[in-house]
């Protein structure tokens, strides 16, 4: 069988998908290459992001939340909760409905859309007259397809580390992390990132003794200095208990848990035994098997494809985009990359500013920041200066009940111009937003504390930290 397209996208998560969809919408015949298969043997669009990532994380997160504030919250409010339990079945089926619903809207869009779901695994095979050939095995009869444009977006995979076999039933990387059966008493993770701290995070809410081993000798390095002693504070407060500079020997299975041989940064042998292992070392872009030979085409010694700002390959025809390149392996900058390269296609000229990507940990507080951080500026040798307003303030946040945490903002000393901003809060991820589309549009501090924010609302501690750099302006603190 033979089928031609416009554009043949390898991949259907977040970058890969939204890709698609914009190509059609612009008017291309798209297929749409997709091998994902859920727990239950079911072909499912989305990807990791979808499937065993960011959204199944997040419902796993809303639920354990409700969980610690049944338990240790209520009493504040004058609510009395007696007898509540956790039943962790419903509460993974709860997860599993939220991921199915979502997978099916995605095969809805793709219907709206005309655009064909090419259901296996796809690599390219080489070119002929100009276009390029894309095979797709794996279920049922074999397929070769044809387009004069390819998207690669195939993703990213947990990294695993040699020495530690993984089985997702005791020692897990993030989807077996996801889909653990019970809370388990004690929970060891490797790895004080994004995903660890997310996922260290739910399962303490859920009642587990969390201990964390990161190699680093920092605590989230990438962060604003303010935010890394913030959120050290917020997690340690918590119970999280994170040993940094820890150097991982061995790790093996013992009777139903694991025990853990680690070396601290005092150099003093430490053991941990817990009852579940979650590693969290970072992710590898998938581009093992995609016939990139046959194209001139060769990954870099990481693994990542090569390309330029407007993710073209070194071949005229081929993109990537996403895990697979260079950059933050972040869903939101896959997306944007995927309209980016079907515009492109399409003869437009849209851009993507990678300073304005947002980055998120949804930690309780959650942690987000865009733009620079104060080491950077420094480093640059950037004259700035800083404005910050903590959320004890806000009489929003203190009604909530979720008061911990700030939001800075950086600003040129001489323009004004918003250079990066940095919050910590409940709902970080939502107020990081505002400062986007500020620093998208090269607004100043002075802008933003000029905009009308409602009240009460958590967004004004936005207006008075953009005030606090403004001449010290804050009106409320």
């Amino acid at each position: 069988m033979s089928q031609t397209f416009d554009l043949i996208v390898i991949g259907a998560g977040p970058g890969g998908y939204i890709a698609a969809i914009r190509a059609a919408q612009l008017g291309m015949k798209v297929g749409c290459v997709e091998q994902w298969r859920n727990p239950r043997g079911e072909l499912a669009l989305g990807g990791t992001c979808l499937n065993v990532g960011c959204i199944p994380s997040k419902a796993l997160l809303a639920s354990s939340e409700m969980v610690e504030s049944m338990q240790h919250d209520a009493a504040d409010h004058g609510i009395v909760v007696k007898g509540a339990s956790v039943d962790i079945g419903k509460m993974m089926a709860r997860k599993d409905g939220i991921v199915s619903k979502m997978t099916k809207g995605i095969e809805f869009l793709f219907r709206k859309n005309k655009i064909t779901w090419l259901k296996g695994h796809g690599r390219l095979a080489g070119s002929r007259d100009g276009r390029f050939i894309v095979e797709v095995s794996g279920e049922g009869e074999p397929i070769s397809c044809d387009a004069s444009q390819v998207i690669l977006a195939t993703g990213s995979k947990a990294r695993h580390l040699p020495s530690i076999s993984v089985d997702n039933q005791v020692i897990c990387d993030n989807e077996g992390a996801l889909a653990l059966g019970d809370v388990p008493a004690r929970l060891g993770v490797i790895g004080a990132g994004v995903i660890g701290l997310e996922l260290g995070s739910v399962w303490r809410r859920l009642g587990s003794q969390v201990t964390i081993l990161e190699a680093l000798p920092e605590f989230l390095a990438a962060a604003d200095e303010a935010v890394r002693k913030e959120a050290w504070k917020q997690f340690t407060k918590q119970g999280l208990a994170i040993h940094l500079g820890a150097k991982i020997g061995e790790v093996k299975r013992e009777g139903a848990g694991v025990s853990i041989a680690w070396t601290d940064s005092s150099g003093q042998a430490q053991t941990l035994k817990c009852d579940r292992l979650i590693v969290s070392v970072g992710r590898v872009p998938n581009t093992e098997a995609l016939g990139l030979d046959s194209v001139g085409l060769a990954t870099d010694a990481r693994g990542f494809i090569p390309v330029d700002d407007a993710c073209r390959t070194a071949v005229p025809g081929i993109w990537a985009i996403g895990d697979v390149v260079r950059g933050p392996m972040l869903a939101h900058k896959a997306e944007d990359e995927g309209v980016l390269v079907a515009e492109l296609i399409a003869g437009q000229k849209p851009h993507i500013d990678y300073n304005c990507i947002p980055w998120v940990i949804y930690t309780s507080p959650e942690i987000a920041w865009v733009g620079q951080t104060e080491q950077q500026l420094k480093a640059a040798g950037r004259e700035f200066k800083s404005g910050q307003f903590p959320f004890a303030a806000n009489g929003r946040a203190l009604g909530t009940g979720a008061s911990a945490g700030f939001v800075r903002v950086l600003a040129c000393a001489k323009t004004d111009e918003v250079l990066g901003v940095h919050i910590v809060a409940s709902n970080a991820s939502d107020l990081i937003a505002e400062a986007v589309l500020a620093m998208e549009f090269k607004a100043s501090a002075e802008d933003i504390g000029r905009i009308c924010h409602p009240h009460p609302s958590l967004s004004e501690v936005m207006r008075e930290a953009a005030l606090a750099a403004t001449d010290n302006r804050a009106l409320n603190g």
